[in-house]
């Protein structure tokens, strides 16, 4: 949300995530205690009053009157300066430098994180002509929008944006739009497009104000894993030298992606697990940790089950490092809910695979529409008869 262009990930956004730590009830005290300092600390220095009012009402920093008083007094102060001169640009100077004194006041509610930010960004706009400075307050709302997560107005802006791009724009910020909107997608539980997304920006990364690259590779890794076939997976993803520069430097990931497609289940369930940690402690992907603990191993248990019409339960058990019983219970409720195509023959302690034929199973849908279709229209006539 910086003024500034460059290739420093926005305060405001690593502020949102050491907040987001400090509420988490996996993070050791001593840990909260650097991080509550660190985040005051960034309030203090930027004069966020209204965010800091924010923080103690969901008691999450302790009220200091002094400290709030200061950050007012320096608010107030600022404001004043900015609107004498939005006031003297509109009575002497042009179109073009009113508006960048209505952008200054936009980015400084921006910078303290006042709300309001929204209502000054629909002033800035109406003073906005070029399609360009147009999109840049996208996407600063847009930043706005992952600052709070809120998503109905990260929803809109990215609409906003498409809507600008027929107009025209340029690749640069299209590409950054691609960034915007994967997130958006992964923070909602949307992995495929996520990842297409991702794959689509991986050369062109330049959204540094989101993220750091290391963290775009580490989502793109895991969005594709559960999305991609695995001959996609190895074009687009396992030899993509983009990822294999990167990749290495982040703890578990190469692990977990290799073993995967190599097919050394053990590995990849040791690196699943250094993996948890930071999936469970990263803010867009925290809520789905269940979801993509259970899609993951839906998706390693088909690709092992999909070389066997059967093999035993034991075989399977030593290939992913565990129990006979976990193994056993795991696969119940995946076949259960419909995810795995086999059966257990408990007696015997052999799973037995049975793939659905698709052409089969488009025929079976076909008849049943087919039969609805008729009943509908059987019942339509009886009331035309009447």
């Amino acid at each position: 949300m910086d003024a500034q262009e460059g290739t420093q990930q926005s305060q405001q956004l690593i502020l949102a995530h050491k907040v987001f730590l400090l509420k988490h009830r996996d993070v050791p005290d001593i840990e909260k205690v650097r991080l509550k300092d660190e985040v005051l600390n960034t309030v203090k220095s930027n004069y966020m009053t209204p965010y800091y009012e924010n923080l103690v009402a969901d008691k999450v920093l302790d009220l200091d009157h002094s400290v709030l008083d200061s950050m007012r007094a320096k608010n107030e102060e600022e404001i004043k300066k900015i609107d004498e001169k939005i006031a003297d640009a509109e009575e002497n100077l042009g179109e073009s430098e009113v508006r960048e004194a209505h952008l200054a006041k936009f980015l400084y509610f921006i910078q303290i994180g006042e709300k309001k930010a929204l209502e000054q960004l629909k002033v800035t706009e109406n003073k906005t002509v070029a399609v360009g400075q147009k999109m840049d307050l996208v996407f600063y709302s847009l930043q706005i929008g992952f600052f709070y997560m809120d998503f109905d107005l990260i929803s809109k802006s990215i609409d906003t944006a498409k809507n600008l791009f027929e107009k025209g724009g340029d690749w640069e910020r299209k590409n950054r739009l691609k960034v915007y909107e994967g997130l958006y997608c992964m923070s909602t539980r949307n992995f495929k497009k996520a990842a297409n997304l991702f794959l689509d920006s991986i050369s062109t990364f330049t959204t540094y104000e989101l993220f750091p690259y290391d963290t775009f590779i580490f989502y793109t890794v895991l969005t594709s894993i559960i999305s991609l076939d695995r001959v996609s997976l190895k074009q687009k993803v396992v030899d993509a030298p983009e990822i294999l520069t990167v990749i290495g430097k982040i703890p578990h990931l190469s692990e977990f992606l290799n073993s995967l497609y190599n097919c050394q289940y053990k590995s990849f369930f040791l690196a699943f697990a250094g993996l948890t940690e930071q999936i469970k402690m990263d803010r867009c992907l925290h809520l789905h940790f269940r979801f993509y603990m259970r899609e993951i191993r839906t998706v390693v248990y088909s690709q092992f089950l999909e070389s066997y019409k059967s093999v035993t339960i034991e075989a399977m058990a030593k290939a992913f490092g565990v129990t006979v019983e976990f193994i056993d219970q795991e696969l119940s409720r995946f076949i259960a809910a419909g995810k795995l195509h086999c059966k257990i023959d408990k007696v015997a302690g052999v799973l037995e695979t049975n793939r659905p034929d698709a052409k089969n199973a488009l025929y079976q849908v076909t008849i049943k529409q087919g039969d609805f279709l008729l009943n509908r229209i059987q019942k339509l006539s009886r009331v035309i008869d009447l």
